[in-house]
């Protein structure tokens, strides 16, 4: 039997599903979180063969000797991962000290992690990429900006999702961010393109080739729906754009992606762009090797009548997959913040879309910086039902 440790299954919440088709599929799944196990959604602890509790998943002795004790007791390790942004390298470092080859290694780290040391995939298969700086001083900031400029977008050169991330439109706000940016955090600095984001999300098998392609839009800035507090709206398409479809298997080619569900965001201009390109191309942004995040992958399900997480416990356990897809939609995510006064109630929404609500819940705190405080997700078979489900999801007084 093969062995395949979940870092920290239990979060998200729906990241289960994931274990229970693993041992479904005839692995021996194994946990470690530092939720105690009386606390653990039962579904995870019908999934899970043992459970290993660290005080804190911070602690890499803790979680080093949880693996090692797995070792000992049931053999070698074929998988390591937690499908987790935040624990990539962690996971890669257990995978390096533990000689677990199925998966990134620690040198693989500054390529998928770093977004100045991803440029150069996107470049070697033909993908445009922003012209950027490594933040440093004012002088040297100024003469790149002189190049570009204003607007440039600031943000973690390794850094999650929108955190962080600043527009700066004049050197007093360029002042402002050097004055009280992070010391000890490296950012890039990159020219502004006016676009929206356009995802490819996909399972790869060990050849390097996707068992299951799908993708999103999300038409507003996460940098704006974090630092205005905004409300979050993205999408799952019903039929993934060729041009994304081919861009996206062009970047798993270059960054030698295999055995992983990946999630790879791009800019669709809606402006041409002097360096970029005109209206309407695909260009780089960055790559993510692990799922969309929050309640993507239910939504993937949603809208292509299929389970994202049996495809994914397929390319372990088989390196392919009989799941098939079923009726395409669009499947919209509308995440509202609390506080605003919208002028359809929470109930009054929810009537008013109850066939097509698929989801309805409030989100987590750690994802409601970028996804607001509840939400609702819901499957439509065009873009015009959707677009009117917007328009009732965000309107407000």
């Amino acid at each position: 039997m093969k062995n395949f440790v979940f870092i920290s299954p239990n979060f998200p919440t729906n990241y289960w599903q994931f274990c229970k088709h693993l041992k479904d599929n005839g692995l021996r799944v194994l946990g470690v979180g530092d939720q105690t196990y009386d606390t653990l959604l039962p579904e995870l602890k019908e999934s899970l063969h043992e459970y290993y509790k660290v005080n804190s998943m911070e602690n890499y002795d803790e979680v080093y000797r949880a693996v090692a004790f797995f070792i000992s007791k049931y053999g070698r390790i074929d998988w390591l991962e937690s499908n987790n942004e935040y624990w990539l390298e962690r996971d890669a470092m257990l995978r390096t000290d533990f000689h677990i080859t199925s998966g990134f290694q620690t040198e693989d780290m500054e390529r998928i992690k770093y977004k100045s040391k991803m440029k150069p995939y996107y470049q070697a298969v033909g993908i445009p990429t922003a012209r950027y700086h490594i933040v440093d001083n004012y002088e040297n900031c100024k003469k790149f900006i002189e190049k570009v400029n204003y607007p440039v977008i600031v943000k973690p050169d390794n850094g999650v999702g929108a955190s962080s991330t600043y527009k700066l439109k004049n050197d007093a706000d360029l002042h402002t961010f050097l004055n009280e940016k992070e010391s000890h955090v490296s950012y890039i600095m990159e020219e502004f393109i006016t676009a929206e984001v356009n995802s490819y999300d996909a399972i790869i098998d060990s050849r390097g080739e996707p068992i299951f392609e799908t993708g999103n839009v999300t038409p507003n800035s996460i940098m704006d729906v974090v630092n205005n507090g905004d409300n979050s709206i993205y999408y799952i398409v019903n039929e993934l754009p060729e041009d994304t479809r081919k861009a996206g298997r062009a970047t798993v080619k270059s960054f030698g992606v295999k055995n992983r569900f990946v999630h790879f965001e791009f800019f669709r201009l809606t402006a041409d762009h002097p360096h970029m390109g005109k209206k309407g191309d695909v260009v780089a942004l960055e790559v993510n090797m692990r799922p969309c995040g929050g309640f993507s992958p239910d939504m993937m399900n949603f809208a292509n009548a299929t389970d994202v997480y049996k495809i994914y416990a397929d390319m372990i356990a088989y390196d392919s997959t009989l799941k098939a897809c079923g009726e395409k939609n669009f499947c919209a995510f509308a995440g509202r913040r609390d506080g605003k006064n919208f002028k359809l109630s929470h109930d009054e929404l929810v009537n008013k879309y109850q066939k097509q609500m698929r989801m309805v819940d409030r989100i987590p705190d750690a994802l409601s910086g970028a996804m607001g405080n509840q939400m609702y997700v819901a499957n439509f078979p065009t873009k015009e039902e959707m677009d009117a489900f917007y328009q009732d999801a965000c309107a407000t007084w």
